[in-house]
């Protein structure tokens, strides 16, 4: 039992609000959960004071959505980051995110765009569209030296699809353990290496970790990926290097979210751009419902959630 298994030992029903059908299928079937099915932006139903669990629509609500939830107790996010909730959410009520639903479809869009840029798929697809029937000799991922900032869930669902390429992947993680190395060797790390992917959580430390010196200790015609969040990168910072061509890059998340109209990002060279769609695939909300389920089904059970953010996340 978690320190908190008090909270829901004595309870023989756990009220759940619930922003879809969807969720209201899956959450029917968890022992001791009564789910109840709400409007996100509306008021919330009658049944709301007894509600201990919020799975919310969108982002954070004002004040007066918490007032008409006394016994809230847990926010479970559809989302594997949390960094919009943190700060936001009234004292005593805990924060649970849905880390585990998205490792496979993100991993798989870094797979997607690096082979893209070594394979050079935009410039024969360039080609196709100009009737053009020019071969090129392209790169290979085969045997290329991958960093994985981010040992968690994302990390190693890439590092399981990358080595059957045969590539070597050396993850980072905040501190050392086995197999992963410390944040702090990163600028010794940096430069061995031909593709840097991050896959961090936004918190005060990896906010514009990415920087000028960063960059610059990675090594000529490197690729950096990230499918993080924008603001991990110096924007202007990337664009200087892109400018030049001396790195190259592959990402999912931008600073500014989206780049507004005439922003060096839509073409600066170098730079594969997609519009944050790393885990907008086909059976995502199915997957995320089914980690929620999870989580809320432990903390019916008197435990603590697994995915529980603490602290600054």
């Amino acid at each position: 039992m978690g320190e908190y298994s008090w909270i829901t030992l004595g309870i023989m029903t756990l009220t759940v609000l619930v922003p879809d059908d969807e969720g209201m299928t899956v959450l029917a079937e968890v022992p001791r959960v009564l789910p109840v099915r709400y409007q996100w932006g509306e008021p919330v139903p009658r049944e709301a004071a007894k509600a201990e669990v919020l799975i919310p629509g969108k982002h954070p609500p004002g004040e007066q959505l918490w007032r008409t939830l006394p016994s809230l107790r847990l926010i479970q996010l559809l989302s594997a980051g949390a960094e919009d909730w943190v700060g936001k959410v009234p004292d005593g009520v805990l924060l649970s995110t849905c880390r585990g639903a998205h490792g496979g479809s993100t991993a798989e869009w870094v797979v997607a765009a690096l082979l893209s840029i070594y394979r050079k798929l935009n410039v024969f697809a360039t080609a196709q569209r100009e009737g053009r029937w020019e071969r090129q000799t392209a790169d290979t991922l085969q045997g290329k030296r991958v960093l994985v900032i981010g040992a968690g869930d994302l990390g190693r669902h890439l590092r399981r699809r990358l080595e059957p390429f045969d590539v070597r992947c050396t993850m980072v993680g905040m501190t050392a353990r086995d197999g992963v190395h410390a944040v702090r060797e990163l600028p010794a790390l940096l430069e061995l290496h031909d593709v840097v992917v991050l896959m961090v959580p936004l918190t005060s430390r990896t906010r514009g970790m990415v920087d000028a010196e960063f960059l610059a200790r990675m090594r000529d015609g490197a690729v950096l990926v990230n499918v993080s969040r924008g603001a991990v990168v110096v924007t202007d910072a990337l664009v200087a290097e892109l400018t030049t061509g001396r790195l190259r890059a592959a990402l999912d998340v931008t600073d500014p979210e989206p780049p507004p109209a005439g922003h060096p990002l839509w073409t600066v060279p170098g730079l594969l751009l997609t519009p944050h769609v790393g885990g907008a695939v086909r059976g995502v909300r199915g997957r995320s419902y089914a980690v929620a389920a999870a989580e809320i089904a432990r903390y019916a059970g008197g435990e603590l959630p697994d995915n529980l953010v603490h602290g600054e996340y």
